[in-house]
């Protein structure tokens, strides 16, 4: 059956080639671009980012023949996504603000879009699948081509959202999206992946602090004993070797972000190991948490894969993980991921870490 579709388009090659399936379906397609980049302070981005340009979407919407319209909501991306990244490094955390941009921004500015114009469904470029498990409940899965799966950014959706949601890339392995942008003669089909932050310049994000927010202070190590000198605390995360510009006997990691006293803790990398985590601000697909107990997979970073690891709710929106071996990193502010498998089940953001 013929739906109207609501297409979230970047100019990229993903939600091109969404846009053109499902218009080669028969559905009524349209497409629409949330830009957020013209917040306070921003630097010229020359109508596009890392991962949207209004040229590309303008010149791929032409192709493909169909409506299109640009939304400027900078100012909620700036109070919601980017005072929170800032927010975050100043309490010593990692954030990671694609995760949170699409719980509450991204998502539910389309989704609530869609509702307001009469559109039955939003679609993504996401390399995620929507399935219907035995009882017909539907869950969220990872994405066909394992390597691309993007399904870590989307814990905070839920059962409902999904009702509403369609993900037509999320089958395919990513060079057959590309293959088809290519047979369809698609401008997409010779851009580049987008890699980093949305919003970075040259992979730095420090024009969105204040200076006293980058001020130099001491490295130390785990007894105590001054290094060296830091130029800012974040232009560092836990697990970086490179730049610390401090000479040791072996090699150094940062294994701590002390707010408190501007400085980092550096050790070895052993010292980065730990069997434990708590996080905050969780969220269930379901809507309800796995039970206490409950041995499932978890991903600490978008880049590692899920390991096994026993699962308890803890009260305020918080759950604890044990892990069966030591990780490796464990970040504050950071997301985790939690997996049945290949079902996404929720997540939440690291907290601490505890536990050698």
């Amino acid at each position: 059956m013929s739906e109207r579709l609501l297409v979230c388009m970047s100019g990229g090659v993903d939600s091109t080639v969404a846009a053109l399936l499902l218009k080669e379906a028969g559905h009524e397609v349209e497409g629409i671009t949330f830009w957020f980049w013209s917040f306070p302070g921003a630097p010229d981005y020359a109508k596009e980012t890392k991962c949207c340009s209004l040229d590309n979407v303008a010149l791929t919407v032409r192709e493909l023949g169909i409506a299109h319209r640009t939304i400027d909501a900078s100012d909620r991306f700036y109070e919601i996504v980017l005072r929170d990244y800032v927010a975050r490094y100043r309490r010593g955390e990692t954030p990671n603000p694609c995760g949170r941009c699409n719980r509450r921004l991204r998502f539910g500015l389309a989704l609530q879009y869609a509702r307001e114009h009469g559109f039955d469904r939003v679609v993504t470029g996401h390399h995620v699948r929507i399935m219907a498990d035995q009882a017909g409940v539907l869950g969220l899965y990872r994405g066909g081509d394992k390597n691309k799966d993007q399904s870590y950014f989307l814990y905070g959706l839920t059962s409902d959202d999904l009702e509403h949601l369609a993900f037509p890339v999320g089958e395919l392995g990513k060079e057959k999206v590309f293959d088809i942008a290519r047979e369809q003669g698609l401008h997409a089909a010779s851009l580049p992946e987008s890699q980093d932050l949305c919003f970075a310049q040259a992979g730095r994000t420090d024009f969105l602090f204040d200076p006293s927010d980058l001020q130099p202070g001491p490295i130390f190590d785990l007894a105590g004993s001054r290094l060296g000198e830091h130029e800012g605390l974040p232009l560092y995360t836990i697990g970086q070797r490179r730049g610390l510009r401090v000479a040791a006997a072996q090699p150094l990691y940062v294994v701590e972000i002390d707010r408190a006293q501007n400085a980092l803790i550096v050790g070895a990398e052993t010292d980065l190991y730990t069997t434990s985590l708590n996080a905050a601000e969780a969220t269930y697909i379901a809507g309800a948490p796995p039970a206490g107990g409950t041995r499932l997979a978890a991903k600490i970073r978008y880049r590692s894969p899920a390991v096994p690891a026993t699962f308890h709710p803890l009260p305020g929106a918080r759950f604890s993980l044990q892990f069966e071996e030591p990780q490796r990193a464990i970040t504050l502010g950071q997301i985790v991921a939690l997996y049945d498998g290949d079902r996404l089940l929720g997540g939440g953001i690291i907290q601490c870490q505890s536990g050698p």
